[in-house]
């Protein structure tokens, strides 16, 4: 059934109310009637008993006790008349002279043993219950019309008694009750619906909150919790339910840390193989050209090419040593490359005066700069002190100085610049005149192998490595470095923090 379980309890108890209503309802119809009969002829010994306990043998009746049985006849409608042996009143109801007369007649009748009618039509007599001293019968009186539940007999003192109810009345009482308690069925359904759906509510809140809940936990939400409490077996579900709902957060928080991490194991060795393979390319590609010219030069020589010519046995050699030079040269820079990375390589924090080791490197590449036609400057304080590891700060500004030796142009000058700055911080600068770098090309100048012109970097015998160390220096100094271009060249800059005090 697609119904909700707040409207199947509210359905199910609100029919099982009107069921016991409406059971209700036809049961008085068919019974109460009969129950009142009952009750009645109850009401009427009892009137008996009180009446025969108080007169006494000689026929006297206190006034207590006269007062007791008048109550219990006003209380019910209970018409009675009491007569001596002789069929005279000796005790009865306030009535008139007719219905006083009809009642004694009526008495003297069943006591002789015949049914007297006033209009000598026949009565329909039915008795009920007959005992020694009292008789309770239905007598339908045909002169009135109407239909009695009597109780006559004879008391102990020797008197006659005749007692009766009109049995309309109580046909009257039976259906005003089943009237009333129509009325209050009804009444009581309206309200038990009211009573019922919200109670149903109640009862079902924390039944919808759980599959609320239950719903989002689908969906991996573990961070809802049961909030309605409760001792009952739905508040132990909501609890069960919330340290579920906290384990699975917990496991599934765990597997999702594992997963990053798995993700990012899968990421470093693709990026890994990545590198390898990129290496092996460049290197082969790096080393290719000069094996080639090795050997070429080599097989040369073995061959006795101009061996008659010492100046070319000379150039032939010389080529040779330059190209293994390059290798070499090339091979280290990648191994100091890869402890760097990976490393291997210990940074040693120490403070040191900058200002020397610039002015030394640049005096070393003075010779180089003038066979270029070009003029190297350097500006900076006499002193300034910083924190670094001397010797990998020497082999930043020997990158930085032999990459402007090699793209100076346009003027022709290269300006080392050391300068301190607001925040304590040493900037060191290297600019070159000459052609400015791509700027799609600024941000991956600094990848291994990585050129922008591979024709001119051929030409002075560049490996494309050079920049590649200085980014991993800065980075295990945790500094900042890098690159812009000028109007009228490129100028490559890093970072140092200054030494206090020195």
């Amino acid at each position: 059934m697609n119904m909700s379980i707040r409207k199947q309890l509210a359905i199910m108890f609100i029919s099982l109310m009107a069921a016991v209503l409406v059971v209700s309802t036809v049961v008085n119809s068919l019974f109460l009637e009969n129950f009142y009969n009952v009750r009645k002829q109850r009401v009427l010994v009892q009137a008996y008993e009180q009446l025969n306990s108080g007169v006494s043998s000689e026929g006297k009746i206190s006034d207590s006790d006269l007062l007791a049985y008048e109550d219990i006849c006003t209380a019910n409608n209970i018409m009675y008349v009491v007569t001596d042996d002789t069929f005279h009143r000796v005790l009865s109801l306030e009535m008139d002279e007719i219905n006083l007369g009809t009642m004694i007649g009526r008495l003297t009748g069943y006591a002789l043993g015949f049914d007297q009618e006033l209009d000598r039509h026949q009565s329909k007599t039915t008795v009920i219950q007959q005992k020694d001293n009292y008789t309770i019968q239905k007598k339908y009186d045909s002169a009135l019309g109407l239909e009695y539940l009597e109780i006559w007999g004879k008391l102990d003192c020797g008197y006659y008694f005749l007692m009766r109810i009109l049995m309309e009345s109580i046909r009257d009482s039976a259906r005003i009750s089943n009237d009333f308690f129509r009325y209050v069925a009804m009444v009581g359904i309206l309200i038990s619906v009211i009573l019922i759906w919200l109670m149903t509510k109640r009862v079902t809140r924390p039944l919808n909150e759980l599959t609320e809940l239950s719903k989002k936990m689908a969906e991996l939400d573990f961070g809802v919790r049961y909030t309605s409490g409760g001792k009952n077996e739905i508040g132990q579900l909501g609890e069960h339910f919330n340290e579920m709902s906290e384990k699975l957060e917990k496991a599934y928080g765990e597997l999702r840390t594992a997963n990053n991490e798995l993700k990012k194991d899968i990421e470093k060795k693709e990026k890994i193989d990545e590198m390898r393979r990129e290496f092996l390319s460049n290197v082969s590609h790096e080393l290719k050209t000069p094996i080639a010219l090795v050997q070429g030069y080599a097989e040369g020589l073995k061959e006795c090419v101009n061996d008659d010519d010492p100046e070319s046995r000379d150039f032939y050699c010389e080529v040779i040593m330059d190209e293994a030079g390059k290798m070499n040269s090339l091979v280290r820079k990648l191994l100091t490359l890869n402890q760097l990375e990976e490393g291997y390589e210990k940074v040693v924090m120490e403070r040191f005066d900058l200002m020397p080791l610039i002015k030394g490197k640049v005096s070393s590449v003075s010779i180089l700069a003038q066979q270029k036609n070009a003029e190297i400057v350097c500006e900076g304080p006499d002193r300034l002190p910083v924190w670094g590891d001397e010797f990998k700060v020497e082999e930043v500004i020997t990158n930085y100085l032999s990459n402007a030796l090699n793209h100076v142009d346009g003027e022709r000058k290269i300006t080392v610049r050391a300068e301190k700055k607001a925040d304590d911080k040493v900037r060191v600068s290297v600019r070159n005149t000459g052609t400015q770098i791509p700027e799609e090309d600024l941000d991956q100048i600094w990848d291994k192998f990585y050129k922008v012109d591979k024709a001119r970097t051929r030409e002075y015998g560049g490996s494309g490595v050079g920049l590649s160390i200085v980014r991993a220096i800065m980075e295990s100094f945790h500094q900042d470095y890098g690159v812009r271009n000028l109007e009228d060249g490129v100028e490559f800059w890093f970072e140092l923090d200054g030494g206090k005090g020195m």
